[in-house]
């Protein structure tokens, strides 16, 4: 599926409002096989009106992932360090070996806004995907498989982020960015 000019897969956006509406119809139909039959049909249609009102607050509640670049300079700093230990502690030993042409990687990583983004999105699967009690025990393999590899073969290639970058030697500016735009942020944060 192609991309769109923002990087997100095509239709992506349908599929979403498509689950959305799936979920929605499955939610109805459970608290209709739930419910006690009622003996009034307006009882029914009452408790039918309010079902609908909680799933769409529920929807209109939906707590999204932080995303890192959002984020105010305290939470970015703690989230940053947190993300630090993940990637120093478990990536770069187990996972990433000596840089190369093919394969690089820039020690200096935490200069890289979009590394940063990509890695910060790569530990939030970690987490949901590396306990057994929310993904079962395929969750690791799902996470490589639809996590790491491509983050990987973004940050790691010839015109990835680090592109300018060799051992021991950096061409590129390392800066975060001073301001994000304001569309991007939620209502309410910084």
């Amino acid at each position: 599926m192609p991309d769109s000019p923002t990087g997100t897969p095509a239709g992506l956006s349908e599929d979403v409002e498509d689950l959305k509406a799936q979920v929605r119809a499955l939610t109805n139909q459970v608290n209709k096989l739930t419910q006690p039959p009622a003996a009034d049909h307006t009882d029914q249609a009452e408790d039918q009106d309010r079902t609908n009102e909680e799933t769409e607050e529920g929807a209109e509640g939906w707590q999204f992932p932080p995303f890192i670049l959002l984020l105010d300079h305290a939470e970015y700093g703690a989230e940053l360090r947190a993300l630090v230990e993940f990637v120093e502690g478990v990536l770069v030993p187990g996972y990433l070996d000596e840089a190369s042409a093919d394969a690089r990687w820039c020690h200096q990583w935490t200069q890289h806004p979009v590394a940063i983004a990509r890695l910060h999105a790569l530990w939030l699967a970690w987490q949901e995907l590396t306990d057994p009690d929310t993904c079962g025990y395929a969750g690791p393999s799902t996470w490589h498989r639809d996590h790491y590899d491509p983050c990987m073969r973004e940050l790691r290639a010839s015109t990835g982020p680090f592109q300018g970058c060799t051992k021991g030697e950096h061409q590129i500016a390392h800066r975060m960015p001073s301001l994000v735009p304001s569309a991007w942020r939620h209502a309410g944060s910084c």
